[in-house]
């Protein structure tokens, strides 16, 4: 029997455009508790892994240690020749309010399309800062990229607050979702940094038990949960290449006591 982390509501994308959002309570299982197979099956797992910064607010020291720390875990957990992190974001109070994509997202989506690899390859031909510096970190140049015939993006979620928030993240097994349940929606300058892509909307199933969420309750920051948003094997296999994923509210905690602190980073793996 599955331990239950808690219910809560989740927003479903409509299946037809211009269609209502369908709000669906949902089981959200305890990931602690469940025999998970790991990112590569299920598309996400929780990591033990502490980090060397020791100031959470300062981004220049994230950049300067935690970057370099996501590559390599990443480059273990993947098998890949390569990892590039160029960049992070923050959820918080402070943050949301510089700018509201940096809210807590509480839909029921994954972060980019089937097309994703061109963007990320025209990204590193012209390369912002954080890109030309991971290019630079990890010894390699845009061409690596470019010709690069696996590209896998492997995020990583930590929680920086509490142990309880009002609005944690829940992941949906990816092996309960069938690939034709995305919709593809275009976003504009992603929370101000430029960034143009296409992203996933997911919709709910005819029966809703059929996708299995879990969560992790009372994340520390010594610990991270990774999971896959993007492979091109996957992509040209046909198969489910995404993880849904969601805020959700803890029943439990009311909003803003205390709110969440969490910081997320994408490694673009090559397999080269």
């Amino acid at each position: 029997m599955s331990k239950l982390f808690c219910r809560s509501t989740l927003n479903y994308v409509p299946s037809e455009a211009g269609g209502a959002r369908s709000q669906i309570e949902v089981e959200i299982l305890d990931g602690r508790a469940a025999s998970l197979p790991g990112w590569q099956e299920c598309g996400f797992e929780l990591v033990s892994h502490a980090s060397a910064v020791t100031d959470w607010d300062d981004d220049v020291q994230i950049a300067a240690v935690h970057y370099a720390e996501i590559e390599e875990l990443a480059r273990k957990m993947t098998g890949s020749d390569h990892a590039l992190v160029s960049g992070h974001i923050k959820r918080n109070p402070a943050e949301a309010n510089r700018h509201q994509q940096l809210s807590p997202i509480t839909f029921v989506h994954s972060d980019f399309a089937d097309g994703h690899a061109e963007v990320i390859r025209n990204s590193y031909k012209d390369p912002r800062e954080g890109s030309e510096a991971a290019l630079e970190r990890n010894g390699v140049t845009s061409s690596t990229v470019e010709d690069a015939p696996r590209i896998v993006i492997l995020q990583f979620w930590r929680n920086l607050g509490l142990a309880k928030m009002d609005y944690p993240l829940a992941w949906c097994d990816a092996r309960t979702v069938a690939r034709d349940q995305a919709r593809a929606f275009h976003v504009t300058n992603y929370a101000g940094t430029g960034a143009n892509f296409d992203a996933l909307g997911v919709t709910a199933p005819a029966d809703v038990s059929e996708h299995k969420w879990y969560g992790f309750p009372e994340l520390r920051p010594d610990e991270a949960v990774a999971f896959r948003t993007y492979d091109t094997d996957l992509v040209r296999a046909g198969a489910t290449y995404f993880t849904p994923h969601s805020a959700f509210r803890d029943p439990e905690v009311e909003i803003g006591q205390p709110s969440r602190f969490s910081i997320e980073m994408r490694a673009t793996c090559l397999f080269v």
